[in-house]
């Protein structure tokens, strides 16, 4: 990873902070795009994985929409320079506020999630003096073989319309007068490594869409949503997703025509460009012998082992040390759960080095908060070191 080769550079920044990869993130930029042209597929990238400034420039000059899960992640979308015709809009509770701002930037499509949302859009819509383009987030009640903690497909979630209720509510919604129904949208959750699970969520899409329209609904697009994982074990192994693979199950197995197909990407396209670099602050020993080592970085900055139980490969980056040693990481944030990973073997690991922690660039800064007062973190971008 790019900390390991410039680890004395990054001494003279104050930790901790990110450190982004840019070549990385162009050349899976490069990746997704080319794969995905080859199907003429539509991407785009879900902002609430990171919303960095620097990110999203160059997310943008690659053609990439935006994928909003808030009224404030469709703002920042739109000042950032995206296109209001390439982001869609999705979440379980918008605000009247937020779909009022939405209505009126002419987006691509509001995804709504329920029966009450889609009359509300239409009542926003028509005190606005317009027609409103929308989609159908369906429930398809699919088990995406991920961390519970981000399964958003299953029947029982709070993601989505089940798919009976659209079917008992069909003639009610073709009637709005204010909403043009223009696409189907699913999501079934996201790290999902083992990609047969896309060819379930085809084949439930085929049926979906099929029955709809012979409903009396016309759709112009089918967004599949996201999910594709990362290596998140050994990162270097596999830095770029496997796009090609993935689009291709989606080619070979959906079959709905001539309509658009879309993607939402967000940990796929920027988690391996990120690492969070830490500074080891103490070393000690427990009383049952287990040695800790306390570093300047916490939950704060990266909540998701903490919240998940999620795994992130650590190294330190600075020790010229033969021997390893089996270490718990532990951070500053006064909860006991404030744990980066237990019983990890590193190089012995003294006051004062860095440690890197990757596969951080998704769900790191986005997800940061000032518990305990704590500062946010800073970013460090590979293209702006000298």
């Amino acid at each position: 990873m790019l900390s390991r080769q410039i680890a004395e550079k990054l001494r003279a920044y104050e930790t901790p902070f990110y450190l982004y990869d840019m070549a990385l993130l162009r050349q899976t930029l490069e990746s997704v795009v080319y794969e995905s042209n080859k199907y003429g597929y539509r991407l785009h990238y879900a902002i609430k994985a990171n919303y960095d400034d620097h990110l999203l420039e160059t997310i943008r000059a690659y053609g990439l929409g935006i994928d909003c899960a808030s009224g404030n992640e469709l703002r920042k979308a739109i000042e950032a320079g995206f296109d209001p015709r390439t982001i869609v809009y999705a979440g379980v509770g918008k605000r009247d506020k937020e779909l009022r701002y939405a209505i009126e930037q002419r987006i691509l499509a509001i995804n709504c999630e329920s029966i009450e949302e889609l009359h509300l859009v239409d009542r926003l819509s028509a005190e606005a003096g317009c027609t409103t383009d929308v989609a159908l987030r369906i429930n398809p009640d699919i088990d995406p073989k991920t961390n519970h903690c981000i399964d958003t497909g299953q029947a029982d979630s709070k993601f989505g319309i089940s798919y009976e209720e659209i079917l008992e509510h069909a003639d009610e919604l073709k009637a709005l007068p204010n909403l043009n129904i223009i696409g189907v949208h699913l999501h079934i959750g996201s790290q999902i490594r083992e990609l047969h699970v896309f060819e379930h969520m085809c084949n439930k899409v085929n049926v979906i869409v099929e029955n709809l329209e012979r409903l009396g609904f016309s759709f112009r697009f089918v967004d599949v949503g996201g999910g594709l994982g990362v290596n998140y074990d050994v990162p270097e192994n596999e830095p770029i997703p496997n796009f090609a693979s993935l689009f291709s199950i989606i080619h070979n197995h959906l079959k709905v025509g001539e309509r658009e197909v879309h993607f939402e990407f967000g940990r796929a396209i920027v988690a391996e460009c990120g690492e969070l670099i830490t500074t080891v602050l103490f070393n000690k020993t427990t009383a049952t012998g287990r040695r800790l080592v306390i570093v300047d970085a916490s939950m704060t900055e990266l909540i998701r082992p903490a919240l998940y139980g999620s795994y992130h490969n650590i190294e330190n980056i600075t020790s010229d040390a033969e021997q390893e040693v089996k270490y718990t990481i532990v951070g500053t944030a006064c909860e006991s759960t404030d744990r980066f990973d237990e019983n990890v073997r590193l190089k012995t690991t003294r006051r004062g080095d860095l440690l890197s922690i990757k596969s951080a660039g998704a769900y790191g800064m986005s997800m940061a908060s000032r518990y305990n007062l704590h500062d946010l973190p800073g970013a460090v971008y590979s293209d702006r070191i000298e």
